[in-house]
């Protein structure tokens, strides 16, 4: 596994949206309550190779995985 660390920025940048933090604060603030049970990759807001990338950073253990794990739950808040 590659250990490489990764912020949120850097998520964001991946997903091709805004990654500064005003940008990263409002998107959390809009997709914040996503229907329960809901998987962050599952949400309707992501474009199919948006929720792909996620699926697999999950399903793969990749290194992005902890940062998918912390949008995931900043969302969920």
């Amino acid at each position: 596994m590659d250990t490489a660390f990764h912020r949120f920025q850097d998520l964001f940048q991946q997903l091709g949206l805004p990654n500064d933090a005003w940008a990263i604060d409002r998107f959390v603030a809009t997709h914040r309550h996503r229907p329960s049970g809901v998987r962050l990759p599952d949400a309707a807001f992501w474009t199919p190779s948006q929720a792909q990338f996620l699926r697999e950073a999950l399903a793969s253990d990749a290194d992005w995985t902890a940062v998918v794990d912390a949008l995931s739950a900043r969302l969920s808040t």
